[in-house]
């Protein structure tokens, strides 16, 4: 590990942390404002839907990008980029005249976005080995789960106070306190260690990553498990709001609810990975996910602490599956571990922004569709899960 200059130890676990909550800020904290995005802009819940859908795209097309870039060129520079892009993307999103000037400046903050969460994985890789790897992931997803917790709440609260406008601004303030962390770290990866070869052939490390079969067939079946929350994430605000009639800050004590169960995900992997083999952990996330999906669809339409009470052990599980799936990836990385981090959150983030969309088709009702959503996923996992074997 290289010696930071300038941050300690836990200002490094505190710092990766941030950079790990930037998409969880960047989503949740503005759900209980789109409906009022929608009557601000008089646009329709699809336009309204594809401010959280394009995020997540571009999200996940510029880790591709950005992953093998810090491989030639080292992380700080690409984590300085990444941060001045989303801030000023932020600032966009406050001054956007219509719904387009906001998918557009919502473009450019899930662009500089991939750039930091890879980043952020990369420096686990580099500053953290074996056992106390692992007990930094845990703590990171776990530390991980205030930004959705938070964020709703914070995003309610502020709707008391202010239009949706307030989000970007809080969104804004974020990225310029990121932007200050970057500029104190010590580059991770000496020069030596670097890739060497040209700018366009360091994008060609991420094709023969997709040729290594048993990686990507494990990365898809993780990724799988991601799709359905995603798809609750653009289509709790019409759920809560919309079919159970809440109000803005009653839907975000529900959303909060649902998030500060995520806290127990990485603390029951911890246990789990004590007592069961990956294979054995595995078949335990799928059980628990098909379960919840099947619960959604029955007694889920009851009424909204049903809903919520059916949806909890899906999103605990998946909150398992997150640290679980990192750190089997992670272990197989061996070299290029930018590009490898690229591709480890690039599909997850591709996979969810295929979910948001799934999330707010006009099923008719929306808790039919996250319901049939989790249990399509889930199934799909789980014959990858037999095309990989053992994990």
């Amino acid at each position: 590990m290289v010696k930071q200059k300038y941050l300690s130890h836990s200002a490094m676990i505190a710092f990766i942390t941030l950079m790990n909550i930037y998409p969880p800020l960047s989503t949740d904290m503005y759900l209980p404002a789109l409906p009022e995005i929608g009557k601000y802009f008089s646009a329709n819940e699809f336009l309204v839907g594809l401010t959280l859908t394009i995020f997540f795209l571009m999200f996940a097309v510029s880790m591709i990008l950005f992953g093998p870039l810090s491989d030639k060129y080292g992380r700080k520079p690409i984590l300085i980029l990444g941060t001045l892009i989303y801030t000023i993307a932020s600032l966009t999103c406050v001054l956007s005249p219509n719904i387009y000037f906001l998918i557009v400046g919502r473009f450019f903050q899930g662009f500089g976005s991939g750039a930091v969460i890879t980043i952020s994985t990369t420096l686990i890789k580099d500053c953290f080995k074996g056992k106390v790897m692992t007990k930094i992931l845990v703590i990171t997803q776990a530390l991980g789960v205030i930004g959705p917790m938070a964020a709703p709440l914070i995003g309610g609260f502020l709707l008391r106070f202010t239009d949706w406008h307030g989000a970007f601004y809080l969104l804004t303030a974020v990225g310029i306190i990121n932007l200050l962390l970057a500029l104190l770290l010590t580059e991770t990866l000496p020069e030596e260690n670097r890739y060497q070869g040209k700018v366009f052939d360091s994008l060609k490390l991420i094709a023969h990553l997709a040729k290594e079969k048993h990686f990507m067939m494990t990365l898809i079946m993780f990724a799988l498990l991601s799709t359905p929350f995603m798809a609750y994430l653009s289509a709790s605000s019409f759920i809560y709001m919309g079919i159970f009639s809440l109000t803005a800050q009653e839907y975000s004590y529900f959303f909060a609810a649902n998030a500060s169960t995520s806290i127990l995900g990485p603390m029951i992997y911890m246990q789990l990975k004590k007592h069961f083999s990956n294979n054995r952990l595995m078949q335990i996330c799928f059980a628990v996910a098909f379960l919840s999906g099947l619960a959604v669809l029955i007694p889920g339409h009851f009424a909204a602490w049903a809903f919520l009470i059916c949806f909890l052990p899906f999103n605990v599980i998946g909150t398992v599956a997150r640290p679980f799936g990192m750190e089997v990836l992670l272990n197989k990385a061996k070299e290029n571990v930018g590009t490898a981090s690229a591709m480890i959150n690039f599909v997850p983030n591709l996979f969810a922004s295929l979910g948001m969309a799934l999330g707010t088709l006009p099923w008719g009702n929306f808790i039919d569709g996250v319901g049939i959503i989790i249990l399509s996923a889930t199934v799909l996992s789980v014959l990858m899960y037999k095309l990989v074997g053992e994990i």
